[in-house]
């Protein structure tokens, strides 16, 4: 039945209930009015509108189920869908619904997976520039001051030193800033050691205790996979530096039921309201890359806590 013919039955029933009563109710009207007749016109006219008030709420409730849902929806969280019951439009618009939202989140996917393979390449030419031009040259400038240090008095020897010593912290910072733009350890020696390097200079960086309990027998993944893990690591680990005010993080990696999960958890403050900046929002669509899920739970005072499971690929026969 559509919707039209549904609603009209709705009104229908009520007005022929309301009908039914002035023919064969003992019920009359005088003119003029009588004060109790007015009172029972008043009262069947409010049982009309409360009968048809709750059988249009009836009628219309999957209309607001699915507007509920259009305001709600997150393509960063896939999976929100309507069940689908009965016949009629309104079934029909639910499943349209859901088959434009199955549409988007594969386009979204598709989209995002373009743009993070054209920012990890992006990532490694600027890594692979800053390694052989600044490296480079600021390694020649080392060597060029020592030399001149070496072979000057007092006090310019002083100051060379001083400008050698400046020098060779600014390219400690910029091999630690290709080792961010380019986890090279990941490629050579795998994902646990990249995670511990990376735990290991933020706690250098930062000076915050970081506690790491990684599963030694974890399953073979593929190098996205690896990538998607490390780089929401490097995000959550960022975020708990910049905002949580933490003393002490946990990074946990551990084998779960064809999946392996990645946990991040500080005794920060927490986050005091349901927002999502830009940082998260990517982590989200990283986690989409390879279908994994993203869960974040925080409460003010407790620490936020960060965990994504990521499935096993599966082997090719």
């Amino acid at each position: 039945m559509s919707l039209f013919w549904r609603i009209f039955g709705l009104n229908a029933v009520v007005l022929g209930f309301a009908t039914a009563l002035l023919l064969w109710a003992p019920v009359t009207v005088s003119v003029p009015v009588l004060l109790t007749e007015a009172v029972i016109l008043v009262g069947g006219l409010g049982v009309m509108l409360v009968a048809n008030g709750a059988l249009l709420r009836w009628g219309l409730a999957p209309l607001d189920r699915l507007t509920k849902l259009m305001t709600t929806v997150d393509l960063l969280r896939p999976g929100q869908r309507l069940p689908v019951a009965g016949g009629g439009e309104v079934p029909e618009l639910i499943r349209t619904f859901n088959a434009m939202l199955d549409r988007l989140e594969h386009e979204r996917a598709t989209s995002s997976a373009r743009v993070l393979l054209a920012q990890e390449a992006e990532r490694r030419r600027i890594a692979q520039e800053l390694h052989d031009e600044v490296g480079q040259s600021m390694t020649a400038i080392l060597l060029v001051l020592g030399r001149s240090a070496d072979d000057a008095d007092e006090p310019l020897r002083s100051e060379l030193q001083q400008a050698q010593e400046i020098t060779r912290e600014s390219l400690d910072e910029v091999r630690r800033l290709v080792r961010r733009l380019r986890p090279g350890v990941l490629d050579d020696l795998g994902l646990i050691s990249a995670l511990s390097s990376l735990t290991h200079d933020f706690a250098t960086h930062t000076g915050l205790r970081v506690v790491r309990r990684f599963d030694a027998d974890l399953p073979a993944l593929d190098h996205e996979t690896e990538l998607v893990l490390y780089r929401v690591a490097q995000e959550s680990l960022t975020n708990a530096a910049r905002h949580a005010d933490a003393r002490r993080l946990e990074v946990g990696l551990a084998r779960a039921d064809g999946a392996v999960t990645l946990t991040i958890g500080d005794d920060g403050r927490g986050i005091e309201a349901p927002c999502e900046g830009a940082g998260i929002r990517g982590m989200r669509e990283r986690a989409l890359l390879v279908g994994a899920a993203l869960d974040i739970t925080s409460a003010p005072g407790a620490g936020t806590r960060v965990r994504l499971t990521a499935p096993v690929p599966r082997k090719q026969p």
